[in-house]
């Protein structure tokens, strides 16, 4: 497909909406799923931490 100017590109043969909001739903789902990872290390690594100071303590696993 080819296009005579930006605009062109930009509309999408009519179909804009759909391929940009295609696009904008993908985004943000990449994003929700790294931010949701990111959290999810965090509280893993805040737990071991916590875990190793209780078991250099004398605590029990």
């Amino acid at each position: 497909m080819s296009w005579n100017s930006w605009e062109e590109f930009w509309d999408m043969g009519g179909y804009a909406f759909f391929v940009w909001g295609s696009y904008g739903v993908v985004f943000a789902g990449v994003a929700l799923e790294l931010w949701l990872a990111v959290r999810r290390r965090s509280a893993v690594l805040i737990a071991l931490r916590n875990s190793c100071a209780d078991a250099q303590a004398g605590g029990t696993l």
